[in-house]
């Protein structure tokens, strides 16, 4: 299930050695994400802090490269809006990196690739993707996401209902209200591990997309968080955080 799920990994960099220049001089990076999206983002219910994959990737990064960073919780819907009016230094946040996407903003180079799924009823798991294009059956999905995109050029607008948060979609697929959730198959399973025996990531090996670090058009930061997202990649870093996520199997 695991590869299905995370198509590519951690994009490992060529083994020969590398040296690593830059030097962020400790700056603060404030960075925004929606932390409503496990395991890449979330609020830890006992500390209040921002938690996940994404954070640790973003805390690996800026010690190689010398800054601090600082996550902000920012509803999905205004994140890009806020990073161009300069309310962040950067975005992380499960961000694929798209054709439209790259025409305003600067990507980093991707640092994990995730094919999307749709998570299911338990009681549906027989449900294809050919049920859903039939009509009748509808998927849900978070507005402004490729998910989102996917899912209505799988089976039309007018079988998919959007949610502000993808944690309202799960709701909505437990209520009923929708018989599936398209989303990347690395939060699938961890929300099928979260509502066992209830949803299952039931149809897999769609879209798959690289996710990378977003930055206002001409930020020359970007530069300095390649090189570390680069060290991390050639030291095996960004691997074990993939293994202690997700696993190898």
């Amino acid at each position: 299930m695991f590869k299905n799920l995370l198509a590519a990994a951690a994009l490992t960099a060529m083994a020969a050695p590398m040296a690593y220049a830059a030097d962020l001089d400790g700056r603060v990076l404030k960075i925004g994400t929606d932390a409503t999206y496990p395991p890449m983002e979330t609020v830890d219910e006992t500390t209040g802090q921002i938690v996940g994959f994404d954070v640790d990737v973003m805390n690996a990064i800026c010690e190689k490269v010398n800054c601090v960073p600082n996550f902000v919780n920012t509803a999905w819907d205004g994140i890009f809006a806020a990073l161009q009016q300069g309310e962040f230094d950067l975005v992380i946040s499960g961000v694929s990196i798209t054709p439209e996407r790259e025409e305003t903003m600067d990507f980093s180079e991707p640092y994990i690739v995730v094919s999307q799924a749709i998570l299911l009823q338990v009681d549906n798991a027989d449900m294809t993707l050919e049920d859903f294009k039939a009509g009748g059956q509808k998927l849900a999905a978070q507005t402004g996401t490729t998910n989102a995109q996917l899912a209505e050029d799988l089976v039309g607008r007018e079988n998919v209902s959007l949610y502000d948060n993808f944690s309202a979609a799960i709701l909505a697929l437990q209520n009923a209200d929708v018989q599936g959730v398209i989303i990347d198959g690395t939060s699938a399973a961890a929300y099928e591990q979260e509502f066992a025996g209830a949803l299952t990531v039931g149809i897999t090996g769609l879209q798959s997309d690289p996710l990378g670090i977003v930055f206002q058009e001409g930020d020359a930061t970007v530069d300095a968080i390649n090189e570390g997202l680069a060290a991390i990649k050639a030291d095996g870093t960004l691997d074990k955080l993939v293994s202690n996520y997700w696993g190898t199997e």
